[in-house]
């Protein structure tokens, strides 16, 4: 199959997964429906890295396992991508982030009241003021957002780097990368460090997070914007080339 048709498949497919092995966690493993079934921040956080993990694994040798639309501006800033190329990558994690939340939304409706009480709860939404998880501002969560998202972007970009970890243990790095980064933002912007799983989810909470996700698109972008100035700096010389995640 072509590479046109392979690539946007395999990174819609991935971000879906990414959004329901996520928010899905956040939605149904917090204790929202059972008190005794909450895995905590904690496991919210691991619950990520681990979806990455794996997809990094199944479709990294098909289209980089991006599933983020910050990694892919990360990439072409770095010059690891083509700025044409990036436009169906895009448009897949968008899509793909939205059948994720899909099926997240289409299970909870399938029993009375439960879309409604995640939908209360955020429906694992990213926000600021009086929907952060610890209250943080605008501010806050714009420092937070741009910072974590470099970090992540940033090591991404080495873990895909031929001179940067051996062979095979990319996916390992970038999973526990973005458990890291969780870890550290999820009390504040509940986090995003992704535009597609932060349109995703409010797209179905379908209130306040709809009014709020243009941070949750502008503050990843610029962070991945940073890590990619870094990378410039930091990272190998052009021409070196760069190994699928």
């Amino acid at each position: 199959m072509n590479d046109n048709i392979r690539i946007p498949i395999a990174e819609a497919f991935g971000t879906a997964v990414l959004v329901i092995g996520g928010p899905g966690t956040a939605i149904f493993a917090t204790g929202l429906f059972n008190k005794d079934l909450n895995v905590g921040a904690l496991g919210v956080a691991i619950a990520f890295g681990f979806s990455l993990l794996c997809m990094a694994y199944l479709i990294g040798r098909i289209s980089g396992c991006h599933i983020n639309p910050a990694v892919t501006i990360g990439m072409v800033m770095a010059k690891k991508l083509e700025p044409a190329k990036a436009v169906p990558y895009f448009a897949a994690q968008f899509v793909g982030g939205i059948v994720g939340a899909g099926i997240l939304a289409l299970t909870l409706s399938g029993t009375d009241g439960f879309m409604s009480r995640a939908q209360d709860a955020g429906f694992a939404s990213n926000g600021y003021g009086s929907h952060s998880p610890g209250g943080f501002d605008l501010l806050s969560v714009a420092i937070v957002e741009i910072v974590v998202t470099a970090i992540f972007v940033l090591i991404v970009l080495g873990t895909t780097s031929l001179k940067g970890v051996p062979t095979g243990f990319g996916p390992i790095a970038a999973g526990l990368g973005l458990t890291l980064v969780h870890l550290i933002s999820i009390p504040v912007s509940n986090t995003s460090v992704n535009p597609a799983r932060s349109l995703a989810t409010a797209v179905f909470q379908g209130d306040w997070a709809l009014g709020q996700v243009w941070a949750f698109i502008v503050f990843p972008a610029i962070g991945a914007v940073v890590a990619g100035g870094l990378w410039m700096v930091l990272g190998e010389p052009e021409g070196d080339e760069t190994e699928a995640l």
